[in-house]
């Protein structure tokens, strides 16, 4: 079974989430525990937590459905010793909170070397941080997110994943979110069906599917190979349909969160809709 959703709002208390989700006639969703452009925030109240299990539970929504993402400010392979033990408090915090909320998931970007450190160092430091957060918590898988390559961001490579996860000591708690449109700006071909196999055998020789813990479904408005992150709606990108169809067919995908991050918000109860579908077409 495939778990299909969009990132929606926590807005008015983490419990409106999953109702937000439900309305969309979601099977998965993905949200902020705390404001994701802000290092600190006040800490989960009991009634918090309660009134957010307690919605998930009315929706019927278990943790293998939803897909938390940390703050965006977080930088794992910091190359400055300060910063760096910044971003480490905080995604620390960001996995306690999860672990509060009942959840097993935290998808996060993995780090930038901000030009100032070599990449393999850089992979190093993003997997200390792992090690340090998994060392400090309990129950919460932490999920790397593929990105574009923007900049000096690392993690656009399926090599640099497996770098990351090679380090990781707990390996039962590390995984990958693969992100659409992210991988095609890196150089992962999707416009095909015949891509669609290629990119994701290499996934599978590379990283691996055991490693697979959910997926952001975005089309792209950037260009193939360009390493610029440029989200687009399904099908009004240069990926198109055929990617996103293959993907609802292919069992591999089954019990991940499949989570939109496209650019309409009020579209996407309609692409929710299409996307399972393609599961019933196929």
């Amino acid at each position: 079974m495939k778990y299909i959703g969009a990132h929606v709002s926590a807005a008015g208390g983490l419990d409106q989430a999953p109702a937000r989700a439900h309305a969309l006639e979601a099977t998965a969703f993905a949200l902020f525990t705390k404001n994701q452009r802000q290092w600190k925030a006040a800490p989960l109240t009991d009634d918090a937590i309660d009134a957010f299990r307690a919605a998930c539970a009315r929706y019927g929504y278990q943790p293998q459905q939803i897909l938390p993402h940390d703050s965006y400010l977080i930088n794992l392979g910091h190359p400055v010793t300060e910063a760096l033990e910044k971003s480490r408090g905080a995604f620390i915090d960001e996995m306690q909170r999860c672990a509060d909320l009942g959840l097993t998931l935290l998808n996060f970007h993995p780090g930038s070397h901000l030009l100032q450190i070599d990449e393999r160092d850089c992979l190093s430091r993003i997997a200390e941080s792992i090690n340090l957060a998994l060392s400090q918590t309990q129950g919460v898988c932490a999920v790397i997110e593929n990105t574009a390559g923007q900049g000096s961001n690392l993690g656009f490579r399926f090599e640099q994943l497996a770098a990351i996860i090679e380090q990781v000591e707990d390996k039962s708690r590390v995984g990958v979110c693969i992100d659409t449109c992210h991988a095609f700006a890196a150089g992962y071909d999707l416009r095909d069906e015949a891509a669609c196999e290629e990119t994701f055998a290499q996934f599978s020789r590379t990283v691996g599917f055991t490693y697979l813990r959910g997926m952001h479904l975005n089309d792209a408005k950037s260009a193939f190979n360009s390493r610029v992150d440029r989200h687009q709606s399904l099908g009004e990108g240069n990926i198109g349909y055929t990617a996103f169809r293959w993907i609802m067919r292919d069992p591999r995908f089954d019990g991940i969160p499949l989570i939109l991050e496209t650019t309409d918000p009020d579209r996407w109860q309609d692409e929710i809709a299409w996307l399972k579908a393609q599961q019933a077409a196929a």
